[in-house]
């Protein structure tokens, strides 16, 4: 099997799972360890002011209200990520494309809502995890559709849009698919 970072999963209808009910997953990384993806279509009722905040840093701009905090997954809901486009200089920055990386680190929140932030960014909590070979038989369950990630569906596709948007890539209507899939 080849191996999906840097694709986006998007749950077929008949995934009855409530926290993956009609989501969509930015794969960071899979490998023959398994998995792990920053759910997109999930907000808190949290925005990144107040996530700033109550984390006592410097006065964060009003704007920012305006600005979600994604539920990233059900694993360790107390960390945070950072998805952004790329730039240098963040303590704990992992390259995951050209187009993308991923930040743990505190440094980030505080240029978030300046000039020094990058350009485009998601600020989740928690993340989704897979076993080795677990998200592998999860496809052959057709739980999952996969597409290869875009920016303008992370950055620029409203939230509540993303679930058909991205099925939409594969030129098909979700909800026209069926329920259960077969296999031949």
């Amino acid at each position: 099997m080849s191996y999906l970072q840097n694709h986006l999963l998007i749950a077929m209808p008949s995934l009855e799972d409530p926290f993956f009910e009609r989501s969509v997953v930015y794969l960071c990384e899979h490998n023959e360890e398994g998995a792990m993806g920053l759910t997109l279509n999930v907000p808190l009722e949290l925005n990144l002011y107040d996530l700033l905040v109550q984390m006592k840093l410097p006065e964060p701009g009003e704007h920012l209200k305006e600005v979600p905090v994604l539920a990233g997954g059900p694993v360790h809901n107390d960390r945070g990520f950072v998805l952004h486009t790329p730039q240098a200089g963040y303590h704990s920055s992992r390259t995951l494309s050209d187009d993308l990386m991923i930040t743990t680190s505190l440094d980030i929140l505080t240029n978030l809502g300046t000039d020094a932030a990058p350009e485009q960014y998601l600020v989740t909590l928690g993340y989704a995890g897979w076993e080795a070979g677990q998200l592998e038989q999860e496809l052959l369950e057709n739980s999952w559709l996969t597409v290869p990630a875009s920016l303008d569906l992370l950055f620029d596709t409203p939230m509540v849009d993303l679930w058909q948007a991205a099925t939409a890539t594969l030129g098909i209507n979700i909800w026209q698919m069926p329920q259960q899939a077969g296999h031949a």
